[in-house]
């Protein structure tokens, strides 16, 4: 019994020597890097990427030469490249949202670099944070409503990408006209204006670049950088997003409500569309009705057959309004 058990292990053991020794000499390594590794005969690598010598954002200059902010640069530049899922999702999102986005920023004058602000602030996505940020822009209620973003039980206009992107121009107009520097409106947005103020006091320092603060606030601005130089540059960082599979922005028709709906799933189920669909269009209603005083009246976004228009229309719609 023991020596049938012992010999049933011996070829098994010898099975699976011969089977890997097969496997090694069928794929032999190729040739020893300097670092002591085996290179890849495969076409995927990992690398590092030449940094230009020139990097500006809004039209402001970043200091490279500095190796504090070259390699913070290099860092936020590997870490959005390597997380493939991540990237590639933004790059697919952007396509639908940022003809949205951009006439709102050149109607407000503000640069459209900016744009990327709210890509590492939710992803593009209707997000809510721990502290109870949502949307696009991530505005805390109390600020909502400072920059009049309507918020009751039937309706959260931070949840409306229009209407919150234009809250956030005029966040950061004030900002700028605080700081004079786009990169430390960026700072101020993810900071706090308070705090800001208080880095640059008590540093004596006049600049993003020279201020230490929590490592989220400094990796902030080159987050914003690093997307920007991949999304204008995509094959260079290895995407490839074949243009007839990014989304592609949304098909509606504006219509308003000036009564009270007391039930969007009937709304909804009358229009031949479902209420899923109808949330989609429109994240910012809250709740299944919606309560219109007299003489108040919303806009909401009824989807239409296909669903998808083209940038340049859906750009003419919102430039007309």
């Amino acid at each position: 019994m023991l020596r049938n058990l012992f010999l049933a292990l011996l070829f098994v053991l010898l099975a699976g020597t011969s089977g890997w020794l097969f496997f090694y000499l069928a794929s032999p390594p190729t040739s020893q890097s300097g670092l002591g590794v085996l290179e890849s005969d495969q076409n995927y690598r990992i690398v590092s990427f030449d940094l230009p010598d020139e990097v500006y954002f809004a039209g402001e200059r970043i200091p490279v030469e500095l190796f504090m902010t070259r390699e913070s640069l290099e860092r936020e530049l590997i870490v959005n490249t390597y997380w493939h899922s991540s990237t590639l999702l933004l790059l697919k999102r952007a396509n639908r949202w940022f003809p949205v986005i951009e006439p709102i920023l050149e109607q407000y004058g503000i640069p459209d670099d900016i744009k990327y602000l709210s890509m590492i602030e939710s992803g593009l996505t209707n997000a809510q944070s721990p502290a109870g940020a949502v949307g696009f822009w991530q505005f805390l209620k109390g600020t909502a409503k400072d920059y009049d973003l309507e918020i009751n039980n039937d309706v959260d206009m931070r949840y409306h990408v229009e209407f919150s992107t234009a809250a956030a121009c005029r966040y950061l107009l004030e900002s700028y006209q605080k700081y004079g520097s786009w990169s430390l409106v960026a700072a101020s947005y993810n900071a706090g204006k308070r705090r800001i103020d208080g880095f640059l006091s008590d540093q004596k320092a006049g600049s993003y670049f020279d201020l230490l603060m929590a490592e989220e606030t400094e990796r902030y601005l080159f987050r914003m950088i690093a997307i920007k130089m991949i999304l204008e540059n995509p094959g260079k960082y290895g995407f490839f997003p074949e243009a007839e599979k990014l989304y592609p922005p949304l098909n509606f028709e504006l219509v308003t409500i000036d009564k009270t709906i007391d039930s969007w799933a009937d709304y909804a189920r009358e229009h031949n569309i479902s209420y899923k669909l109808l949330k989609y269009f429109n994240p910012w209603l809250r709740s299944n009705q919606l309560r219109v005083k007299k003489g108040q009246f919303y806009t909401i976004k009824m989807p239409k057959h296909p669903f998808n228009i083209t940038h340049h229309e859906l750009e003419q719609r919102y430039l007309r309004q």
